[in-house]
């Protein structure tokens, strides 16, 4: 485990982690490359490939219907804050997709060695890399994660001009993001202390760590647990849960945070433990949400929410936004904490006996 950071909200805080801004943004630009490794599964040998997993052999399978298709970058997406057929809500869904499929066939490639999978990751990957100009909204950018692994996977196959572009935009968007969160007053609020946050904190820290800046990864660090202090208390509970009361908004709380701790672990750090000046960590935040992901506690979702635009969601009719709250909608939260500590395995496979496609591949067995 990293040794336990001190956080506290005052100046020296900003300070610090603005030195590491400053200093990261006046180093040289290196020799782009992908340190973060978050995906664990080796390519497969030509015998496993026969033999694969049903999850494998439909990943590959997925992608490969693909194999030609052509990318749609976006300059700027939007969907935070708006309803299905407002603004550009929906051309930035189907355009996101393309950051899945990126995702995927990097891992496609990954396991089978097949040349024309990391030809789309390529394709895919330099165009929204040259493309997409960055809004700052981690809502809006939260799917950005797929694009940062598909690098992630790929960087030392890719030819330069791609390998530059995609590290230069991972680079702007973290520094970026860091430099934001540097200006904002302590101790945080609003946005900077909810569930946009932890969006924040992800894309940080899976950039960070990618790219291989250390004192953008020591930034990282700082914001973590800065915000595991101000978003979860000590006995689990979430600023989301008492802003929204929906454990929807747990959930979107906690996954990310639960995908940064996987992006760091590769590298001897252990954040689920990590804790904070008031004694509160990811584990237990889990801890909480785990009665209700076993069926044991139920909730009925954004009766008391001081949110507006929930209720303008639950009389649009979208499902979620009102009733009781299904637990299989932590499916993929739990198999990913699962892969961190396997104590959340039994929760995980009972919400889904498999988990998503894409984390069967990325990282097949939970932990132990």
């Amino acid at each position: 485990m990293a040794p336990k950071v001190r956080v506290v909200n005052d100046s020296r805080y900003r300070t610090r982690v603005r030195l590491a801004v400053l200093s990261a943004l006046t180093l040289a630009v290196p020799t782009a490359h992908a340190a973060m490794n978050f995906c664990a599964a080796p390519a497969m040998q030509s015998s496993e490939r026969t033999n694969a997993d049903p999850g494998v052999r439909a990943l590959v399978k997925m992608v490969q219907s693909h194999v030609n298709d052509q990318p749609k970058p976006l300059a700027r997406l939007h969907t935070e804050g708006t309803l299905p057929h407002e603004g550009i809500y929906d051309q930035s869904v189907e355009a996101e997709k393309d950051l899945g499929l990126v995702r995927d066939a990097a891992l496609a490639w990954r396991a089978t060695g097949d040349e024309r999978y990391l030809r789309l990751v390529d394709r895919f990957l330099f165009a929204w890399t040259t493309t997409y100009q960055s809004s700052y909204n981690p809502i809006d950018e939260t799917n950005f994660e797929s694009l940062i692994l598909a690098y992630d996977m790929t960087a030392s196959a890719l030819p330069v001009k791609t390998r530059n572009a995609a590290n230069a935009l991972i680079t702007k968007l973290v520094t970026g993001y860091v430099a934001d969160i540097d200006k904002q007053p302590r101790p945080l609020t609003g946005t900077y202390r909810n569930n946009w946050q932890s969006h924040r904190v992800k894309l940080v820290a899976m950039g960070a760590f990618t790219i291989d800046d250390r004192k953008l990864i020591n930034a990282a660090q700082l914001l973590f647990v800065e915000h595991i202090g101000n978003n979860i208390a000590p006995d689990g509970s979430t600023v989301d849960f008492a802003e929204r009361d929906a454990l929807r908004y747990v959930t979107y709380d906690l996954q990310p945070l639960v995908t940064a701790a996987l992006a760091v672990r590769r590298h001897n750090r252990n954040w689920l433990p990590e804790r904070a000046e008031s004694g509160a960590t990811l584990a237990a935040a889990l801890n909480w949400l785990t009665p209700y992901a076993l069926g044991t506690r139920t909730h009925e979702e954004f009766v008391h929410s001081s949110v507006a635009f929930d209720a303008k969601r639950r009389e649009a009719g979208l499902p979620g936004y009102s009733g009781p709250w299904d637990p299989k909608n932590s499916a993929e939260l739990f198999h990913l904490a699962a892969r961190l500590d396997g104590r959340y395995a039994p929760a995980a496979l009972r919400l889904a006996p498999t988990p998503p496609a894409w984390l069967a591949v990325c990282l097949p067995l939970p932990a132990r």
